[in-house]
């Protein structure tokens, strides 16, 4: 099936106190941001209030920009079962809340998402918020790591999906990352 020139991606960084969001623009080898924002849920005690709030907002989210795919960072192995278990449980249902809407789902774990913006799949997160400000050409500095997170997701899954030069290519570092990359710069 030949892919869509122009399409949407929704990235989500699942959190069960803070999920981030972000939406992207596609035209071919262009992106454009859209938003990228943060649905919390600190406020809330209960685990399953949690979950109801993260399927209304992203059901609000996906119902106001009407994206086409949907890219989600999946849950990374941890050390707290309970934790994982959460963020699974939030995962879960950010991908039921796209597949309700009739979404495309992709998961990327954390490292494939920092090695396809950054080069490096041991990337800090304020490396990859660099990478973000300079490869988007946009401002992140009243953005939370949650809202940059899920917009490193969408970007990834871009990459991915376009099997762009230097997609899924391992690098020993910044410098040998760039050569193969120097429009990624900015």
């Amino acid at each position: 099936m030949p892919k869509k020139e122009k399409y949407r991606i929704l990235g989500v960084d699942p959190g069960s106190n803070v999920l981030g969001y972000a939406i992207l623009d596609v035209n071919g080898q262009e992106t454009r941001v859209v938003v990228f924002d943060v649905i919390s849920m600190a406020r809330l005690s209960d685990h399953h209030q949690k979950l109801r709030r993260i399927f209304e907002e992203l059901q609000k989210v996906i119902a106001e920009y009407r994206p086409d795919q949907m890219a989600v960072e999946a849950p990374f192995y941890g050390k707290n079962v309970q934790s994982m278990l959460k963020l699974g449980r939030a995962q879960g249902v950010a991908i039921a809340a796209g597949i309700t809407r009739n979404l495309t789902i992709a998961e990327y774990s954390p490292k494939k998402i920092k090695q396809s913006v950054t080069g490096n799949g041991n990337a800090s997160k304020e490396q990859v918020a660099a990478m973000l400000r300079h490869t988007l050409s946009i401002s992140l500095e009243d953005a939370g790591l949650d809202a940059t997170d899920a917009l490193a997701t969408a970007l990834c899954h871009f990459y991915q999906s376009k099997k762009l030069p230097g997609a899924g290519k391992n690098y020993s570092g910044w410098e040998a990352f760039l050569k193969d990359n120097p429009d990624r710069l900015g």
